[in-house]
């Protein structure tokens, strides 16, 4: 199998030069000549650890063609460039382009799998698989999460791997590529795209609510004068999150405690003179969600069944109805 990749910028050249460590003949494409000029001569000037040592050792075919990409490759990668816009969406030109190579090639393209590993908008790739439709192409999300500095290590071993695509015999090819550069015990999320493009996102997101609490928890610490402890309260909420690895899609928090000691959480701050807006955010989130389950409940019951809760009570298990947001959906 011959694997492509368009765009060997910091991310492409990782994956290209990982898959032909895997023994996958690869050919990678990018649009910067005196960049390719450089590859060719096994040249790169870089601070990602190992790349310049593999690529000296590597057997890949770069070019600056992407026509070539498209006609010998099985599998092909998208890393190109997608920035964001004044809207905060991200711009996909690059890759509708690939896609027009794809459609105005003159060879046959029918059974080739497109991976987009690119940041896209929700939605998109489900477009991209409208447009190649008419040529049998199939689309794949594949989101790659790696810091910069890492990322060779990070796409060798990820915490995880999606495929969004609603094919799952093209989900399994897909699987048979990363197989080769990933731990066997990697976890893999088959997903439709668009759920793999929300994910992409809100992984990222959540990575920003967790920098500003950490940050926040060190900021309540430094103008109490406890800066002492500030690695041993980091460890802490650590374990915490350790903890809440169980936490899903359901209804929102309640009861004697996460509510009050919220509100006593933005009460101290504001005694020592800082604003604590995280505390105010989640109290409205909260709230919206409680607002959101009921609409959406209500408006799925086309046959306006009566509703059936298996508890009223804040969790499972308790007799506390304190803040509830079960029993505040059913009201």
């Amino acid at each position: 199998m011959k694997i492509g990749v368009i765009g060997a910028g910091r991310l492409g050249i990782c994956f290209a030069l990982l898959l032909d460590r895997g023994g996958y003949d690869v050919i990678a494409s990018d649009i910067r000549s005196n960049y390719i000029s450089g590859l060719q001569r096994r040249e790169i000037s870089t601070n990602e650890p190992g790349v310049a040592d593999m690529l000296r050792e590597c057997s890949i075919d770069f070019t600056t063609d992407t026509r070539r990409v498209v006609q010998d490759s099985d599998v092909i990668y998208v890393m190109v460039a997608t920035p964001s816009l004044d809207t905060g969406n991200y711009d996909v030109s690059a890759i509708h382009a690939v896609i027009d190579d794809l459609i105005n090639h003159d060879g046959e393209v029918c059974g080739k799998i497109l991976v987009i590993g690119s940041t896209v908008n929700p939605g998109d790739c489900v477009a991209f698989q409208q447009r190649l439709d008419a040529v049998g192409v199939h689309v794949v999300y594949s989101p790659t999460f790696a810091a910069q500095g890492s990322v060779l290590h990070d796409i060798e071993h990820p915490i995880a791997v999606c495929f969004g695509t609603t094919d799952g015999s093209v989900a399994d090819r897909c699987l048979g590529v990363f197989g080769d550069i990933i731990p066997p015990d990697t976890p893999i999320h088959r997903l439709h795209p668009t759920t793999a493009e929300i994910m992409k996102l809100a992984g990222n997101c959540y990575g920003t609510l967790r920098i500003n609490f950490y940050n926040f928890v060190g900021e309540l610490l430094l103008a109490s004068g406890l800066e002492q402890d500030l690695e041993q309260a980091n460890l802490y909420l650590r374990e915490v999150d350790r903890r809440k690895d169980s936490i899903k899609f359901g209804f929102g928090y309640g009861g004697p405690c996460y509510p009050r000691d919220n509100k006593s959480f933005k009460h101290y701050a504001q005694t020592i003179g800082l604003a604590n807006p995280l505390s105010d955010a989640n109290d409205i989130q909260n709230a919206a969600h409680a607002r959101f389950l009921a609409d959406y409940l209500l408006r799925t019951n086309t046959n306006n069944l009566p509703f059936y809760f298996k508890y009223l009570s804040y969790k499972p298990g308790v007799k506390i109805f304190e803040q509830s947001q079960q029993l505040q959906v059913c009201e």
